[in-house]
C-alpha cells in the first residue's frame, strides 16, 4: 500500500449512535450518519471509477421458507471473479510477504482511514487516540478499502496496519474498531464480520469485512442463555449454536478483552472461527417483537477447520453464511434451495454439540481463571 493522498475520517465516542429502530419493513432509516454517507458515498465513487472486479448491480434476493428466514442473494460474479484464496495449512500460519497482502492493493482502492479523536471532558479538548495492536503494543493505523469482489452494497474491508504484515488473528484494536464501526452507522443493517484462517478467510493479512445488508437477521434476536455471568458470555441456544457478548457501548475495553481472550483461547488450540457483529437486542430470550437496536451483538462461532477443502457448490459457510445471509453462486441453487439443505452444508463445518459443550466448559474454565 503505497503512500498517497487518503482522506481522513475523525471521530469519538460523542458520535456513537446508540438508539436505532429496525421498522417493520426491514427499512433503513432515511437519515444516516456521517459515518454512513462517507462511506457509501465513497464506496460508490470506487465503483464509478471502474476499481471493482465487477458491477454489483441489484441482487436477487428471497427469503428462504422456514422458521429461520434465510436470506438467500444471487452473486454468481463474486463466485466467478473473486480472488483466489491462498493455500492455508494453520489457523496460526505465518504472514509471507511474497503472497497476495494489502500493502500490494492500488492505494486508489482506499476509501479512508479512521482516526479516533479522544474526548479530555477536563479540559474540554481531544486528542488522537492510538489503536494498541495486541501483537506489537504499538501505535496503529485503520484503513477502510473496498473489497474488489463486493458481496453487497458497500462492502469494504477494515485493515489495521497493513506495514505491520499481521496475519489473520484477532487484535484487540481491530476487534474494538469493529463494534466501533457498527455503533458510528445509524443503519440497523451494517454488519461487520471476521473470518480465521480455516474459516474461509482467503488472505493471511489482518482484516475485517464491513457491508450493508438492508434485511433484518434472525441472529439479531435469537435466545440465548448464559454461560459465564462474570464475563459477559453467553451462548446460542439455537442453530447455529455459538458464543455471544453484547454490549451498549460502554465499557468497550473489557468487553474487547474478554472477547479477544477467547478467540486467543481458540487460535492456541487451532480451532477455526468466525465472528459477525450486528445490531441486535439484549441477550435472553427471543425478542423478537423488539424493533429498538440499542445494542451491538457479538457473535463468534468455533468450527471444524477446512485447509484446502473442496468449496461448496451452492455458498461457502462463512461469517454472513453463519449469520444467516447466504450467498448463493448459481441461479438453479437460488432458485431450489431448501431452508433444510442450507441447515445440512452449515453443520457441516459446525462442532457436534458433545464437541461444543466441553469446549465451552474448557472455556468458561479459561475464562474465569483468566481475570
Amino acid at each position: 500500500m503505497e503512500a498517497c493522498q487518503v482522506k481522513h475520517f475523525f471521530y469519538n465516542e460523542q458520535d456513537f449512535i446508540h438508539h436505532v429502530v429496525r421498522s417493520k419493513e426491514c427499512d433503513r432509516l432515511t437519515e444516516l450518519s456521517i459515518f454512513d454517507n462517507t462511506l457509501r458515498s465513497g464506496w460508490t465513487k470506487k465503483m464509478q471509477q471502474g476499481l471493482f472486479r465487477y458491477t454489483l448491480a441489484d441482487l436477487r434476493t428471497r427469503i428462504l421458507p422456514g422458521s429461520y428466514g434465510f436470506v438467500a442473494q444471487l452473486n454468481i460474479l463474486r463466485g466467478q471473479e473473486r480472488r483466489k484464496p491462498q493455500r492455508i495449512l494453520s489457523i496460526r500460519q505465518q504472514f509471507d510477504a511474497k503472497q497476495f497482502n494489502f500493502n500490494k492493493i492500488n492505494p486508489e482502492e482506499i476509501i479512508f482511514e479512521m482516526k479516533k479523536r479522544c474526548v479530555d471532558t477536563e479540559f474540554k479538548g481531544s486528542a488522537l487516540c492510538s489503536y494498541q495492536n495486541g501483537a506489537t503494543g504499538g501505535l496503529g493505523r485503520m484503513f477502510v478499502v473496498i473489497n474488489v469482489s463486493p458481496l453487497e452494497f458497500a462492502h469494504c474491508l477494515f485493515i489495521p496496519e497493513p506495514t505491520l504484515c499481521l496475519q489473520q488473528i484477532l487484535t484487540p484494536s481491530a476487534i474494538q474498531i469493529g463494534i466501533e464501526s457498527v455503533f458510528l452507522s445509524s443503519d440497523p443493517g451494517f454488519r461487520v464480520g471476521f473470518n480465521s484462517l480455516g474459516a474461509f478467510a482467503s488472505i493471511n493479512h489482518l482484516h475485517l469485512h464491513g457491508y450493508y445488508l438492508d434485511r433484518e437477521l434472525r441472529i439479531e434476536s435469537a435466545s440465548t442463555e448464559t454461560a459465564v455471568p462474570e464475563k459477559g458470555l453467553h451462548r446460542l441456544t439455537d442453530f447455529p449454536t455459538g458464543f455471544l457478548f453484547y454490549t451498549e457501548g460502554e465499557n468497550l475495553q473489557a468487553i474487547v478483552g474478554v472477547i479477544c481472550q477467547l478467540t486467543d483461547f481458540l487460535v492456541e488450540r487451532n480451532i477455526a472461527h468466525n465472528l459477525f457483529l450486528t445490531r441486535g437486542c439484549p441477550p435472553g430470550k427471543c425478542h423478537r417483537p423488539m424493533l429498538t437496536r440499542s445494542g451491538v451483538r457479538i457473535i463468534i462461532w468455533p468450527r471444524t477447520p477446512c485447509f484446502g477443502a473442496k468449496e461448496e457448490s451452492a455458498f461457502n459457510v462463512a461469517l454472513c453464511e453463519l449469520a444467516g445471509h447466504l450467498v448463493i453462486k448459481s441461479r438453479e441453487d437460488f432458485e431450489n434451495i431448501t431452508e433444510n439443505e442450507v441447515k445440512c452444508i452449515i453443520q457441516k463445518y459446525l462442532l457436534s454439540e458433545d464437541d461444543f459443550s466441553q469446549l465451552q466448559s474448557e472455556l468458561c474454565k479459561y475464562l474465569l481463571m483468566h481475570p
